[in-house]
């Protein structure tokens, strides 16, 4: 049990998953949580459940340009850390200009809630960029594509994603 979290595998509880999330997760070992919806929110979420910023990470959704193209990406850092968009990000993507995706397209494209996503699911072709501390955490908390759960896994495990990219400094 991580903090106040009542935990049960992820593969048990579909109906706390996004259903592309539910589509994409196999790992028995993965755990999820029913939350308050309304303490989804990071800073929220962490003091209302008892659990550090340290353990629990975000995914954010960015999107820029290249010749015409439009490029996404998710990136997952810690809590405790805001990604380097302007600078590690934007040269990964190769575009001028990064910024946040808006709300509508990340939940558009994603299938998942706002203050939800989360890199399981994502996608297909979507580089998910990992800042290495998270690959550490040995249980990070993280989206579950639905602002009234969360999941519980090994960071490590974050880094066996399809298109994940393990990046060092990739937040700061």
């Amino acid at each position: 049990m991580i903090g106040k979290l009542e935990t049960v595998p992820a593969l048990s509880a579909t109906d706390l998953l996004a259903a592309p999330v539910s589509a994409a997760l196999h790992d028995p070992d993965i755990l999820v949580a029913p939350i308050d919806p309304t303490l989804a929110d990071t800073a929220e979420f962490c003091a209302a459940y008892d659990v550090g910023l340290e353990q629990s990470a975000n995914c954010v959704v960015v999107a820029g340009k290249r010749e015409g193209e439009l490029r996404y990406a998710a990136c997952v850092i810690l809590a405790t850390t805001r990604a380097d968009v302007n600078g590690v990000v934007r040269k990964r993507l190769d575009v001028r200009k990064l910024s946040f995706a808006p709300m509508d397209d990340a939940v558009s494209l994603t299938g998942m809630e706002y203050g939800g996503i989360t890199p399981i699911g994502l996608p297909a072709g979507w580089p998910v960029l990992i800042d290495s501390r998270v690959v550490d955490v040995p249980q990070v908390i993280i989206g579950s594509g639905l602002r009234r759960s969360k999941i519980v896994l090994p960071g490590a495990a974050l880094a066996r994603l399809a298109s994940a990219e393990v990046i060092p400094d990739l937040a700061r």
